[in-house]
């Protein structure tokens, strides 16, 4: 233990109130960041880009873990219970908004047990298809699809991903059915994408950028609300006859509820400068995500809203868990 630790030790058994100091001693070890899926997703990178800016403006590493299993409930319920006060969560719409819906019962409370820190990034959704697939445009792949009911088969990084939702809510706006195959994370989903094991998906920009432009995807539209500065050519998914339609994924950073709210409220502020820093900005832009960083309160709100969004949706498609 340091002398500052007996100092506060001493001061808190006494009933004193800490010194205004006092909040500034966290963090005082290095910092892991939990990310509830497998590498080579957006999650990833989003979290990598967060955690390289706060190791310089903290004073202490951040180091990013990957955990991935039972669609982010391991991770999430791991750090739930975490009071180490130096373990924090990438949240996700899954996690956060889609969870609560699919499963009977889970072993975190997605409100209780978490403090909002800040909003990260909104992630649009690109749906693609193997270049198999004889369709250029998501008018001719609706077509396609449906002449063949159940024939085509669509991955995502699991049972209510972000990529099952946006695929399913595709299916649901232009009434076609193709088979969900779902995998334990974007990386190996990818992998039977360009291997041709699959027809189509819909993926987070920054995973998938890369392969678009080399021709070994397919982009057909775009899920955010305007045409990205990458892909020009690339309508939206509104653009080809589905108006309103709006599809993005979204990362944030949650603390547990046993953090310290001083501890919170610094790393908030500090979060948020960090997302929206010139180096953050440039490395998600280049793969087509959008920095936010807002306030606790504002993430909180923000969760709720997309909770009320989705519920409907995730009823009416009857997605369940693996």
């Amino acid at each position: 233990m340091t002398d500052l630790q007996r100092r506060l030790l001493l001061l808190s058994s006494t009933g004193l109130a800490l010194p205004s100091w006092a909040d500034t001693a966290w963090p005082s070890r290095t910092i892991r960041l939990v990310v509830p899926f497998a590498p080579g997703g957006s999650s990833e990178i989003v979290a990598r880009t967060v955690a390289a800016e706060l190791t310089k403006t903290l004073g202490q590493t951040m180091y990013v873990e990957n955990k991935p299993g039972g669609a982010g409930n391991v991770a999430m319920a791991e750090v739930a219970r975490a009071d180490d006060q130096h373990t924090l969560v990438l949240g996700h719409i899954g996690t956060l908004a889609v969870n609560p819906y699919i499963f009977d019962k889970l072993p975190y409370d997605p409100v209780k047990d978490f403090r909002p820190v800040t909003l990260l990034a909104k992630v649009p959704s690109l749906y693609v298809v193997h270049p198999d697939v004889p369709a250029r445009t998501l008018q001719e792949f609706v077509a396609y699809a449906r002449k063949r009911p159940g024939q085509l088969n669509y991955g995502s990084a699991g049972n209510g991903s972000a990529g099952h939702l946006a695929m399913e809510y595709l299916k649901m706006a232009a009434n076609i059915f193709m088979l969900h195959v779902p995998y334990r994370g974007t990386g190996p989903q990818l992998t039977d994408l360009l291997g041709g094991r699959l027809e189509a998906a819909a993926v987070g920009a920054p995973a998938v950028l890369q392969f678009i432009k080399a021709g070994k995807l397919r982009c057909l539209a775009t899920g955010s609300r305007e045409r990205l500065p990458q892909l020009p050519d690339v309508p939206t998914v509104a653009e080809q006859g589905f108006p309103g339609f709006e599809m993005t994924q979204w990362y944030g950073l949650l603390a547990p509820s046993s953090m310290a709210q001083a501890s919170v409220d610094k790393l908030a502020v500090e979060a948020a400068k960090a997302i929206r820093s010139v180096g953050s900005k440039e490395r998600l832009g280049a793969d087509s995500a959008e920095a936010v960083g807002n306030t606790p309160a504002q993430f909180a709100a923000f969760i709720a809203q997309e909770q009320q969004r989705w519920k409907p949706v995730l009823l009416r498609a009857k997605v369940r868990p693996d």
